[in-house]
């Protein structure tokens, strides 16, 4: 299913709030203090259920000016725009700045609501509506339509959702397959559950029991609980709105403008480059070692803007600046941002992160603006890392060039420098991967290999294609053998014939299960070749068969029995006796025929077949119709 934001946009008091309530039914002026004064003050959220079954997340924001920070935060992740003007006003100052910083962003898709209409007449609305179209000319909502509503009786509403519907199927859905991101707008604690974040999840998949990492603070966390749109969920995907329930997070340590990600893939920074373009309605250039306020994901962060290969960008104009930030933060390549000057505030323009974590440069340096031209444009080592983001558990190295739309050599060059600094990772089988999606990958693994290890302690190992599946629909064989080879050269995980187990993984035996398990190696031991059936090892030891079975498991691990073929087991040293026993015999005589070897050990051919079958099979043993002779003799 496809998931998708919408946000509101649009002057205060033009009926945002009003009309979403009645898209929706949920009033999203949640405070007391909004509801008292009638203005929204901060974020708002509701979900909306479209013509064709698609449901949306709404997110509402402030219109007046002295809220666009918080306007700002919920602009983030949007996909569409609901932008409000009121038939009796028109456009207004907000209209236009809202409508500014969604083009920054890189919003593509929106549709106008013409609230209020009901109090005007119809000359009069027409005039709005070609006013506004005017307005929009030159904007992303130029071919958008116009839906007059009157959010009280209901009339346009329909029509609307309508509208809304067409917009969100054009809009482009978001990658679910790369490593989750999610910037927090919200905190609080709910009894018997403690930290909730919520925000718009821009990409990645998110699912319970994911380790998280929080930015820039690196703090180390755990999706304890999900939900989206009030209801419980296993997993949550990129264009959801997302109330994430970490565990071992004080509400205290958080904050509005703090990232989730998967631990390791992004680092905290305060120098990012990017290319940036001014608005042609900033009232002044932007000049060298400007103070700015930068909008980031939900973070408000202030800083100096050095611009690099001149003075100054004119209004209208764009250019390549490095960021010095006064706190950390944290982004990724591609992330929008928007400018506003320092004092007083004014957005003023807005670009996109080309490098997220870069050092300081010599502003005039050639070469930086090169790179920074190549990174834009899309440099081979840009396409083949982004073909590589898609894919969460790597791709094979013969299908890169034509992944990444590279010529062979260029795909091969590209291939060794980023495995050089790192930026992506050769596995097994001439496979590659994204460090990314390797971590997140891991991680995953390593957390379904715990939780199977605490529903089944007794158990060596969890069966690898059991594993496989937990992994996703996507992981084929070879990419899952790549994985594992990887993760055990690591020390991470210890992969043992079908079987898998985390690395600190040890079956730990109380003092009662030692106990049984010492009585049923007993059993074995004393029974010698003709060995007893689980029915008559139960009855010997006075426990269940499931007890019994279980501790067989441990034995065989342990290496204290040996499965000789399904529900027939010996104990190690009885076997161990039994090889001398045909070593000295062929030795002395040549060969042994499975007649001699059960006079040999005084059982019955019901045991001395699949005795004798078993030495063949672990080539001890070679047979030669009806006799066998020793296999490295």
């Amino acid at each position: 299913m496809k998931h998708v934001i919408i946000g509101t946009a649009g002057h205060v008091d033009h009926g945002k709030t009003t009309l979403i309530k009645t898209l929706t039914g949920i009033d999203t002026d949640r405070l007391r203090e909004e509801q008292e004064r009638g203005m929204t003050i901060d974020l708002g959220f509701a979900s909306l259920t479209l013509p064709d079954g698609t449901i949306a997340g709404i997110v509402d924001v402030p219109g007046h000016e002295r809220f666009l920070k918080n306007m700002l935060a919920g602009a983030a992740g949007m996909d569409v725009a609901l932008m409000v003007i009121a038939a009796d006003e028109s456009v207004m100052p907000q209209t236009v700045e809202h409508l500014e910083i969604l083009g920054l962003l890189d919003v593509r898709q929106g549709v106008v609501a013409l609230t209020k209409a009901d109090m005007v007449d119809a000359e009069w609305l027409e005039v709005v509506v070609e006013d506004v179209r005017e307005r929009l000319k030159e904007t992303f909502l130029a071919n958008a339509p116009i839906i007059p509503v009157n959010s009280l009786s209901g009339k346009g509403i329909p029509e609307l959702k309508r509208a809304l519907m067409a917009a969100v199927s054009r809009a482009e859905p978001k990658n679910a397959d790369v490593p989750f991101r999610l910037s927090i707008d919200r905190v609080f604690t709910r009894p018997g559950f403690g930290t909730v974040v919520t925000g718009s999840l821009v990409a990645g998949t998110m699912r319970v029991g994911d380790a998280v990492e929080i930015l820039p603070q690196q703090i180390p966390s755990r999706v304890r609980g999900l939900q989206s749109h009030g209801k419980r969920q296993e997993a949550v995907e990129a264009g959801m709105r997302v109330a994430v329930n970490l565990a071992g997070v004080e509400k205290e340590a958080l904050e509005r403008g703090m990232l989730l990600a998967p631990p390791g893939v992004l680092a905290p920074t305060q120098l990012f480059d990017a290319a940036l373009r001014l608005l042609p309605s900033a009232p002044k250039a932007l000049v060298n070692r400007s103070r700015v306020r930068v909008y980031l994901g939900t973070a408000e962060i202030l800083g100096r803007m050095m611009v690099l290969g001149g003075e100054a960008i004119e209004p209208g104009g764009q250019g390549y600046i490095q960021f010095r930030a006064e706190e950390p933060y944290a982004c990724a390549r591609g992330d929008r941002f928007v400018v506003r000057t320092y004092s007083p505030m004014r957005t003023i323009g807005g670009g996109v992160v080309l490098d997220p974590i870069s050092k300081r440069h010599r502003r005039n340096d050639p070469a930086v603006r090169a790179a920074l031209q190549s990174r834009e444009r899309g440099t081979p080592d840009d396409l083949l890392a982004t073909w590589l983001q898609g894919l969460p558990f790597g791709g094979a190295r013969r299908d890169a060039a034509k992944g990444a739309g590279l010529s062979e050599s260029d795909a091969d060059a590209a291939i060794a420098r980023l495995v050089e600094n790192g930026e992506i990772v050769a596995l097994e089988g001439d496979r590659l991967i994204h460090r990314a999606s390797l971590s997140t990958a891991t991680d995953r693994a390593l957390h379904v290999l715990s939780e199977y290890h605490a529903a089944f302690p007794l158990r060596a190992g969890m069966p690898k294609e059991e594993l496989r599946g937990a992994l996703g629909r996507a992981l084929d064989s070879r990419a899952f053998q790549a994985l594992l080879h990887r993760w055990q050269s690591e020390g991470l995980i210890v992969s043992d014939g079908a079987t898998v187990r985390r690395a600190d993984f040890t079956v730990q035996l109380n003092p009662r299960q030692q106990s049984l398990l010492d009585r049923i190696a007993t059993v074995y031991r004393e029974a010698e070749y003709n060995v007893p059936t689980v029915e008559e090892i139960s009855q010997a030891v006075g426990a269940p068969p499931d007890a019994v079975n279980a501790m067989i498991r441990v034995g065989l691990d342990r290496g204290l029995l040996v499965k000789i073929t399904e529900g027939m087991y010996y104990h190690a040293d009885t076997l161990a006796q039994a090889q001398e026993a045909v070593r000295a015999f062929v030795q002395e005589n040549g060969s042994i025929t499975v007649s001699q070897f059960r006079d040999l050990t005084g059982t019955s051919r019901k045991y001395a077949v699949p005795v004798m079958e078993y030495f063949d099979s672990i080539r001890f043993t070679r047979r030669s119709g009806d006799v066998r002779t020793l296999a490295g003799g």
